[in-house]
């Protein structure tokens, strides 16, 4: 199978990248300006891409089977903010749009599109299935459910969406790896006191997702959560990373209504809302069509993360 990924030096594209050159396909690479080939796994062979003129891409996209459609705007500190819609529907709405057009008019077969668990809501009460009503909070979350639509309207063109809660692993950026970064740190944490669920995902777990959905036949046209077995609360989290890192873990049990009134009195009252609520991806859908379920487990999934943290020029506490 011949596969054109975009984003495929990202933290998620090089183990994408990974497992589908691992499976004996044919990859591809849309590379933009400034972007660094050196980051792609061996045997990927880099094809040059204008975000701003997609049609770059055509010549490239004869001949493939499969897109893998990565490249975002990710989650930033400006996704609260009304005024900065227009900036990632420009990214995640219209480049996913003329991509899917470019695809069309080169007769390729499947088009896989990530998505994220925002483009439903930000959780707090039930779990989330594929059936859940999407209810996006922010510029993010509007965007990708937007590209969602789009990407189910297009026609000559099998489609895969697929939606994953907060990712981690080798090369994570944000906001799990300044966690990581303060837990190796031996920081105080006061998150001792919450009692929640939070569903993540590894890179590598998503990345045989998204090789299952590019080969099996029963996940055109559907949408998919992808998540790992396990949803653990955030001390938990905060354990699990101690252990992988060989520290002990510093958490403080503040309740959460007090962490709550921090929040509002500094101005941060959803970032703490988000971290002490729930947010939980049912992902029986993937596992009853396609017989796919996650092969590697949490703990694993923070071994890899923690090893790369170590091993990178980052890493340490000298950092």
């Amino acid at each position: 199978m011949r596969i054109l990924v975009t984003g495929g030096t990202g933290f998620l594209g090089v183990p994408v990248c990974r497992t589908l050159i691992g499976g004996g396909n044919e990859v591809l690479a849309a590379l933009r300006p400034g972007s660094d080939p050196s980051r792609l796994p061996p045997g990927v062979l880099p094809a040059p891409f204008d975000p701003a003129s997609p049609g770059t891409l055509e010549g490239a996209l004869r001949g493939c089977d499969g897109v893998v459609h990565l490249a975002a705007r990710t989650h930033r500190g400006d996704a609260a903010d009304p005024a900065a819609l227009p900036l990632y529907r420009e990214t995640n709405v219209a480049l996913t749009e003329a991509l899917l057009r470019c695809a069309v008019r080169a007769g390729v077969r499947r088009f896989l599109f990530l998505s994220s668990i925002k483009a439903v809501g930000e959780g707090g009460g039930s779990p989330y299935d594929e059936s859940s009503p999407c209810a996006p909070e922010d510029a993010y979350g509007i965007s990708k459910r937007e590209a969602e639509e789009a990407v189910g309207a297009a026609e000559d063109l099998e489609t895969v969406v697929l939606r994953i809660p907060l990712a981690y692993g080798p090369g994570v950026k944000g906001n799990f790896r300044r966690l990581l970064e303060t837990v190796a740190r031996g920081t105080p944490l006061p998150l001792g006191g919450i009692r929640n669920a939070r569903s993540l995902v590894s890179s590598q777990n998503l990345a045989e997702a998204v090789r299952t959905c590019l080969l099996h036949p029963a996940a055109a046209g559907k949408t998919f959560h992808v998540a790992d077995r396990e949803a653990p609360s955030t001390p938990e989290l905060v354990r699990a990373l101690a252990e992988t890192l060989g520290v002990p873990p510093r958490l403080l049990p503040v309740p959460p209504a007090l962490l709550l009134l921090a929040g509002i009195l500094t101005g941060r009252r959803e970032s703490v809302r988000k971290l002490t609520s729930s947010l939980v991806v049912r992902t029986d859908r993937i596992r009853e069509v396609l017989g796919w379920t996650p092969p590697r487990t949490l703990r694993e999934g923070l071994a890899d993360t923690a090893a790369w943290w170590r091993a990178s020029a980052c890493g340490g506490l000298s950092s």
